[in-house]
């Protein structure tokens, strides 16, 4: 009981492996398929020339048992014309014989010549089948490559399709996101630098106007200027409102 639980799991593991291989390449296993009935129509085929050969021999038997007989019935004629009885009826007996021989040949050949028959149709149809197999299996085998491109361009398609569940789509939002960073990274910069030359410009006009008030200062101590003329409002109308009012508590 052991033992035949063994061997039954055995065969099973057995079938699986045969079945893991047989639904691998189902195209290659049909062409094994193929050649093996290929090979068989072959041996077929030899063994029907082989049996047309007995035919061929119980035709010739046939033939000559109808010639031998046609020939005894002659010399019966002839003899029996030219009064031999005696002869003749021994013609007579092997006559008989000769005709039984005949019917005999003639009933193997009708039977050979059936059977050939029937033999001859069966290998014609089992070529036809083959030719058949053969073109389904370059068809089934053309639409399964076509079938397995078909499935590869449209995983393809799907894969280039920029979606954010594919790989291509998480890294284009990758690329988006440096793009963002790198651009805001850049306005920031712009503006802070907006701010800083503005401040530059400011402590550049606020200098201007401090140099022009020191040189009017000093032209009026050189007399070359009196106070009453010098342009207070020209040196300072350029600045803001704070510096504009530290340049009056300068000059009161």
């Amino acid at each position: 009981m052991i033992l035949g639980k063994m061997w039954s799991a055995f065969r099973a593991q057995l079938n699986k492996i045969a079945n893991f291989f047989w639904e691998a390449d189902p195209i290659a296993q049909m062409r094994y398929e193929y050649d093996l009935a290929v090979e068989q129509l072959k041996e077929g085929r030899k063994g029907l020339e082989m049996y047309r050969g007995l035919v061929e021999r119980v035709s010739r038997q046939v033939a000559a048992g109808r010639s031998h007989a046609q020939k005894l019935e002659a010399e019966i004629k002839a003899y029996l014309k030219a009064g031999e009885r005696e002869t003749a009826a021994k013609f007579a007996l092997e006559l008989q014989k000769a005709k039984r021989e005949l019917a005999a040949n003639e009933e193997q050949l009708e039977m050979h010549e059936t059977a050939y028959g029937n033999n001859l149709d069966k290998i014609k149809y089992a070529n036809k089948k083959l030719v058949e197999v053969r073109e389904k299996i370059q068809k089934y085998d053309a639409e399964l490559r076509m079938s397995a491109a078909e499935a590869e361009i449209a995983a393809l398609a799907e894969t280039f399709e920029m979606n954010v569940t594919t790989d291509f789509g998480q890294l284009e939002t990758i690329i988006q996101q440096k793009i963002d960073t790198n651009r805001g990274k850049a306005r920031v910069a712009a503006d802070l630098s907006a701010r800083g030359v503005e401040d530059i410009k400011a402590e550049e006009r606020m200098e201007a106007a401090l140099a022009d008030q020191a040189l009017g200062e000093f032209e009026v101590e050189l007399g070359l200027r009196s106070p009453e003329t010098t342009p207070v409002t020209e040196a300072t109308k350029n600045l803001g409102p704070a510096t504009e009012k530290e340049v009056e508590k300068e000059t009161s």
